[in-house]
């Protein structure tokens, strides 16, 4: 079998684990819907794909705990009741599944969050209550309570979360226990809550029952947890009873990222082996592991004994199974974009994934096999072309892929030469493997004509879009954004006009100069400032990036902070990333001209020559409509979708949503 450090057996004594993978919690808001068939599909898919064990998101075990107010929780008879159907279809499916238990702490999006001391998150309006001894116990009784009633609802185990940031993590710092009493002060003060905390679950649920605790390896906060404290938690929390240790990276409000696509694959697990070596119960690394290559390398390096895997699971329900099928080409990839997940969840919208529009739409979105099979032609093999093709093959009709370039991708094709943005090779490789495992038959380096498009019982119009014309004097002079990212000769002077995604992304290639630090996790972690939390408590060093490749002036018309409209949760990478390369993001300003000597501007009524070698064009898109306006011509319907519909900042998340839902309704 491929893999086969991935499908060893884990042995809890119990219980045994079918393999080494756990699915990750993640908070979808699908229990918030009251609709609990279709969270027990969403488990069930995973489960039916072939996943050793599952956490659920977080379940609040009182209000004041909950991430915001209404957030789903054991509180009843009836969360009971309909926890049951989740469990039950989750073992009818094969699987099993733990609970994880999330007091939010002062993370709690409410002016009931309560902590160890009075201290405001900086992510957070509401500032906490601190707790006097009456109200730990509360706590520590309503945590252990919800272990109790997680296990009449039918779950395998429970995991307490104790890291990210989160309420028994904020017990365990300084530098947010202020606390003098027996809480706080000394570290064993500080550590007695999850421990006294994973010592009430164990007596209360029994000893056949899975308890997994989420410990901070590395906090990356000022005055975080030491090495020497980390592992002796571990230790304590062993003692306590707890059968997996997970690990996480990371509070919610640090400054250096963690999970999304510029981190590097498995950059925090060295962190998971030091740990392992502490402790006599299996580890569990995660962040940033997207492939079965992966985690096999991991498991088999000593470094963990599961790998924990939280969005893979929804780009692909079946990661596992076709892993070992020996399909892992055909698995479609985490990107770790965030668009379509973290973005939805800090938004209040119910997750998905953009590689996977059924993610937590299973029961809404569905592939059905067509009543009649028609003869489709899809013109364009972009993200929305590709997902609008695959989707109709796999309903039985007959595809025909067109695209004038000679290769499939569309401009997910520039994306990937972005640095940072290595996770869209994967994307398009995936791709085209499963346009070729669905027989779809291609028709690359053809500009599809009317003619061509006549004898097809269906037209799909997916060609993307256009550059759009800014409207500068001189601006013949300038370089496009698809010429830049393909290669053209670029001095050491540069003005990047147009500060949307595209702009932020072409003054990172710009700045990197060829060099990715998302490939090398060493540098990466050294130009973040993630230090050794043996050396520093929390794990923080002084940011050490590399000189820039050139000097980046990014500008942009509007006259508000550049970068406002990139992604809730990653648009601050992209920001303090260029921060640190000295990139000048400016706002507000008017272009009146490209000139031999540079870039003439006008800024807050000053008029001054950008001394600039070029002068890059990133003004926005328009969408290429010229083949669909054809067709209406000569009087052929057609469906228009992605970027030719609606031209928005080369937004994949939609087009490929869009090309779904297309497909599965045609």
């Amino acid at each position: 079998m491929p893999y086969p450090n991935l499908f060893t057996p884990l042995d809890l004594g119990h219980v045994t684990l079918k393999n080494r993978v756990l699915m990750g919690s993640m908070h979808t808001g699908l229990e918030e819907t009251g609709d609990w068939n279709r969270v027990a599909e969403f488990y069930a898919t995973r489960a039916r794909g072939g996943v050793g064990l599952m956490v659920t998101g977080g379940m609040a075990p009182n209000p004041e705990g909950g991430v915001f107010p209404g957030a789903a929780g054991l509180f009843s008879a009836q969360d009971i009741a309909n926890h049951r159907i989740v469990t039950d279809r989750v073992h009818q499916s094969g699987g099993l599944i733990a609970m994880q238990i999330l007091h939010a702490g002062r993370y709690a999006y409410s002016k009931d969050c309560v902590s160890a001391s009075a201290v405001k998150s900086p992510i957070s309006p509401f500032p906490p209550r601190e707790l006097d001894e009456a109200g730990i116990e509360k706590q520590i009784a309503d945590i252990t309570t919800a272990a109790i009633r997680a296990r009449e609802a039918g779950y395998d185990g429970v995991e307490v979360m104790g890291s990210e940031g989160y309420f028994l993590n904020q017990f365990l710092v300084s530098h947010t226990n202020h606390r003098t009493d027996r809480w706080g002060g000394t570290y064993e003060n500080r550590m007695r809550l999850p421990v006294e905390v994973v010592s009430r679950v164990r007596a209360a649920v029994g000893a056949d029952f899975i308890l997994i605790y989420r410990i901070s390896l590395i906090d990356l906060i000022p005055n975080g947890s030491s090495w020497d404290e980390v592992a002796q938690l571990a230790r304590a929390i062993q003692t306590a009873g707890a059968s997996i240790l997970n690990t996480g990276i990371g509070w919610h409000e640090a400054r250096v990222p963690t999970i999304a696509t510029s981190v590097p694959r498995a950059a925090f697990a060295h962190l998971t082996a030091r740990l392992r070596a502490e402790v006599s119960i299996p580890v569990i690394t995660s962040n940033r592991i997207n492939t079965p290559e992966m985690a096999e390398t991991l498991l088999a390096s000593g470094t963990a004994d599961m790998i924990s895997m939280a969005r893979p699971f929804l780009a692909d329900p079946d990661f596992v199974a076709k892993a070992a099928a020996g399909r892992a080409d055909q698995i479609a990839p985490c990107i770790a974009c965030n668009q379509a997940c973290l973005d939805h969840t800090f938004s209040g919208k119910l997750t998905s994934c953009l590689v996977n529009p059924r993610a937590c739409h299973e029961t809404v979105l569905t592939y059905d096999a067509a009543p009649v099979s028609k003869s489709v032609a899809v013109v364009g093999a972009g993200p929305a072309g590709m997902m609008a093709a695959l989707v109709t093959a796999k309903r039985g009709h007959r595809v025909t892929l067109f695209d004038r370039s000679s290769q499939l991708g569309g401009q997910l094709n520039l994306a990937r030469l972005v640095p940072g943005k290595e996770e869209f090779n994967g994307l398009v490789s995936w791709l085209a493997a499963s346009v070729s495992a669905a027989g779809i038959e291609t028709r690359l380096g053809h500009a599809a004509g009317v003619e061509d498009l006549r004898a097809f019982d269906e037209v799909i119009i997916a060609t993307g879009v256009a550059p759009r014309d800014p409207g500068i004097k001189g601006q013949e002079r300038g370089l496009s954004y698809i010429e830049t990212l393909r290669g053209a000769k670029i001095g050491a002077k540069v003005a990047v006009i147009g500060a949307g995604g595209i702009g932020f992304d072409v003054a990172e290639f710009l700045v990197a100069g060829g060099h990715s630090t998302t490939q090398h996790p060493e540098e990466w972690r050294r130009e973040w400032g993630v230090g050794d939390p043996s050396l520093t408590p929390g794990g923080l060093a002084e940011p050490a990036p590399d000189a820039p490749a050139r000097q980046v002036w990014l500008l942009q018309r509007k006259a508000e902070k550049p970068g406002r409209g990139l992604g809730k949760t990653t648009g601050w990478i992209h920001r303090a990333a260029l921060q640190m390369k000295g990139v000048k993001m400016w706002g507000g300003v008017s272009y009146l001209g490209i000139e031999a000597g540079g870039l003439r501007i006008s800024r807050d009524g000053v008029e001054e020559l950008l001394p600039v070698d070029q002068v890059i064009l990133c003004a926005g898109q328009v969408p290429e409509r010229t083949l669909a306006d054809q067709l209406a011509e000569a009087g052929i319907a057609a469906h228009v979708i992605g970027g030719a519909d609606v031209a928005a900042e080369l937004d994949a998340k939609r087009a490929i949503d869009q090309g779904a839902r297309l497909a599965a309704k045609l």
